[in-house]
């Protein structure tokens, strides 16, 4: 184990590994390795985890941001958004001038599906964070328990979160992502030889589905609705491997118990 309490911290190490030292502070750490066998062992095994990842999903990582999510498309939604409140209150004067019934009946149509947005956001959110080597989750497997309970909360339904390790995957951890219809878990599990999956999952008034499969470019996918969640298990693998941790992650889940008061 890595002495915490000597002058070269983890954190320290982890940007040695990352490349994020200043020149004089790596000569120092690199001293203070030669004479740690075992934090040296554990360095090593860090950078050889962080150039499988780069070589597995390094290509992910350089595509552009979607221009849904860039700075300036945000700051016009922030600039519009008072045209939007503006139209809203008109709205309501109009209402209250005697439109209702014609309201009534243009709301009766159907808005758009949440399954195409959960599945957009599950892909990105995967992208996103499969690259990560130091921060790809901020609570992690270990403290699955309180996983659990803060994600349940935020989220506003029991969340399960799957145990995969009979299909070779570890529970990395899990965070907390803004969604389609508001706050979404978000949890990574990972194989023995660095292969991610991730599932994705929040609220939703969409009705009940059985596993449905969807091809993104870099990643596939299978989705489904259980109860009032929407899940999407994300993976780099062939379809018939991500169709049995989906299907393993689906019967745990469909299975769950049905919670009691508190």
């Amino acid at each position: 184990m890595i002495d915490r309490d000597s002058v070269v911290t983890e954190d320290e190490l982890h940007a040695y590994v990352d490349g994020e030292l200043p020149p004089g502070r790596r000569s120092a750490v690199e001293a203070w390795l030669a004479t740690r066998p075992d934090a040296a062992a554990a360095v090593a095994a860090w950078r050889s985890q962080a150039e499988l990842i780069q070589a597995r999903y390094g290509g992910a990582a350089d595509e552009p941001t979607p221009d849904r999510l860039s700075i300036a498309r945000l700051a016009c939604r922030r600039r519009n958004g008072w045209i939007a409140f503006a139209s809203a209150a008109a709205l309501v004067a109009f209402i209250a001038g005697g439109a209702a019934g014609w309201f009534a009946h243009g709301s009766a149509a159907a808005g758009p599906s949440d399954l195409k947005r959960y599945t957009a956001e599950a892909f990105e959110a995967y992208r996103l964070y499969v690259v990560e080597v130091r921060h790809p989750v901020e609570v992690p497997g270990a403290e699955r328990p309180h996983l659990t309970q803060w994600l349940s909360k935020r989220v506003g339904s029991p969340v399960r979160i799957p145990e995969l390790e009979k299909m070779g995957l570890k529970l990395v951890g899990g965070r907390l992502l803004p969604g389609p219809t508001g706050p979404t878990a978000f949890f990574m599990y990972e194989t023995p030889s660095g292969e991610r999956f991730t599932l994705y999952c929040g609220q939703t008034k969409d009705q009940a589905t059985a596993l449905r499969y969807i091809a993104g470019k870099h990643s596939s996918a299978y989705y489904w609705v259980d109860g009032d969640l929407f899940y999407v298990l994300t993976g780099p693998a062939e379809r018939e491997r991500l169709h049995s941790i989906a299907q393993t992650a689906y019967d745990q889940i469909d299975a769950r118990p049905s919670p009691q008061g508190g």
